[in-house]
């Protein structure tokens, strides 16, 4: 395992905290909100011999404040501010992964900076603008967001889990609190003090964003989806299947469900390389 070195970026409108460990390719990891970059600190640590990781905490959340009042975000500004951390890092282009709400803006970036990267893998990226049942899902989340400013933050993530995730077949799995590491239990701690952002300024925006599928298909960067193989059939998994299919490939799938890159990080790091390595010797 590598040290982790840790660094800050001046963006317009904020700061954006980042790590980096390994040597190797740059390969940049996107988290979903309202995690941050130590929801895949585990992963990143296991591809640190193959790979120099840079992971980050999007703006907003975590130890990437805002430089100014709290407001809304779009999945174009966490595009913007991806593009501009891969510019200053001055690598070249780098193998991305995103997870989640990370995974659309790591979809945002390989569509307007493709030359940025040099191989995509997005992890179950929440996605209901490509389901033929969106206006539901808009109504839906809508009334999380009226939910979380009548009831708080409490009831308005119990009805988030419950429409995103739709009904289980199994309880979700989780990590073993008890035997995680302190970071890690540091970790879970920021991420409780992000959801009253999420909910007020992430959740809509990001939830009506829709991959620009042209760009994704005209430009040469390979792409390729992963899936929970134990994920309920939520919207994660519904509009991945339907991003797989619009884009032409076939999904991979990973263990466990939508958190399956935390609870088994060493299966997914190495599907992760190997996908890598098809898509660069494919391209």
């Amino acid at each position: 395992m590598h040290d982790v070195e840790t660094r800050t970026l001046q963006v317009p409108g904020a700061e954006l905290h980042y790590e980096i460990r390994g040597t190797g390719p740059l390969l940049l990891m996107i988290p979903g909100a309202p995690a941050d970059a130590g929801a895949l600190a585990g992963l990143a640590a296991l591809l640190s011999d193959r790979y120099t990781v840079v992971a980050y905490d999007q703006r907003g959340l975590s130890r990437s404040p805002l430089t100014g009042a709290p407001e809304d975000q779009n999945v174009e500004v966490f595009g913007q501010d991806a593009h501009r951390l891969l510019t200053a890092l001055d690598s070249g282009p780098a193998y991305v992964l995103g997870n989640s709400g990370g995974a659309l803006t790591a979809l945002d970036l390989a569509a307007r900076h493709p030359e940025q990267v040099r191989a995509l893998l997005v992890h179950e990226p929440p996605v209901p603008e490509l389901l033929p049942d969106r206006e539901h899902w808009r109504t839906t989340f809508q009334d999380v967001l009226d939910t979380y400013r009548a009831d708080g933050a409490g009831a308005a993530m119990q009805k988030f889990v419950a429409t995103i995730e739709g009904e289980p077949s199994d309880p979700p799995e989780m990590p073993d609190f008890s035997q995680m590491p302190p970071e890690a239990l540091e970790m879970m701690g920021r991420i409780q003090g992000n959801i009253d952002f999420f909910l007020a300024h992430i959740l809509l925006p990001v939830l009506r964003f829709a991959p620009d599928l042209t760009a994704l298909r005209s430009n040469a960067t390979p792409v390729a989806v992963g899936v929970g193989a134990a994920s309920p059939e939520g919207v994660p998994l519904r509009s991945t299947r339907m991003l797989a299919e619009l884009l032409e490939t076939k999904p991979i799938e990973f263990p466990g469900d939508h958190q399956g890159l935390a609870v088994d990080a060493a299966t997914s790091a190495e599907l992760a390389h190997d996908a890598f390595t098809r898509l660069t010797e494919a391209g």
